[in-house]
């Protein structure tokens, strides 16, 4: 039985191309997850799980798009395998299917492996690079969602009674950033 080609897209960036990651493949239907590896709120993801059928196959263009973790990146393929679904990774050129051999599973182990070394080592090359820069004065951490004079209303509007989430909502940031700012003047 022939099924659908299945794409999943994660992009972690709004700012990132989505076309990219599937380029040249023909594709009956693709999912898009705007949102960081680590969420585990991928509606998208959820979606494209329910959605397939055996015999389907569900292409994605690394493991690292598709999982955040070796352990998730195992259950997700045998979740799909079980259910007759084959799995493509494009830059690991790596397809996986029911009937895997003890080679195809080591294969899943010690790439989705790599990944997740290769996502902890640019991590820690971001945390020194910041470090270095903070050392040098060039790095001040992300701008400030508000001005000064945006910040004084909000003192004033607390001091008044207002309710939180309405000044929130008003001044168009969420109440944790709000609750941050209120922290930071005591």
């Amino acid at each position: 039985m022939k099924g659908q080609r299945i794409g999943y897209v994660r992009v972690s960036t709004f700012d990132q191309n989505v076309d990219r990651q599937l380029e040249g493949q023909s594709l009956d239907r693709i999912f898009t997850d705007k949102a960081s590896g680590k969420d585990v709120n991928r509606p998208e993801l959820d979606a494209m799980l329910a959605f397939a059928r055996e015999g389907d196959t569900v292409v994605v263009h690394s493991m690292d798009r598709l999982a955040r973790n070796l352990d998730d990146l195992r259950k997700l393929v045998q979740s799909l395998t079980k259910r007759g679904i084959q799995i493509e990774f494009l830059k690991e050129s790596l397809a996986f299917s029911g009937e895997d051999s003890p080679m195809a599973n080591l294969m899943l182990s010690v790439m989705g492996a790599f990944a997740e070394f290769e996502r902890a080592l640019i991590r820690e090359r971001q945390r020194e690079g910041i470090s270095i820069a903070r050392q040098r004065g060039a790095y001040r951490g992300r701008k400030r969602s508000l001005s000064d004079e945006m910040v004084g209303e909000l003192h004033r509007r607390v001091a008044a009674g207002e309710r939180k989430a309405t000044i929130a909502r008003d001044l168009g940031i969420s109440r944790e950033t709000l609750y941050q700012y209120l922290r930071a003047a005591v």
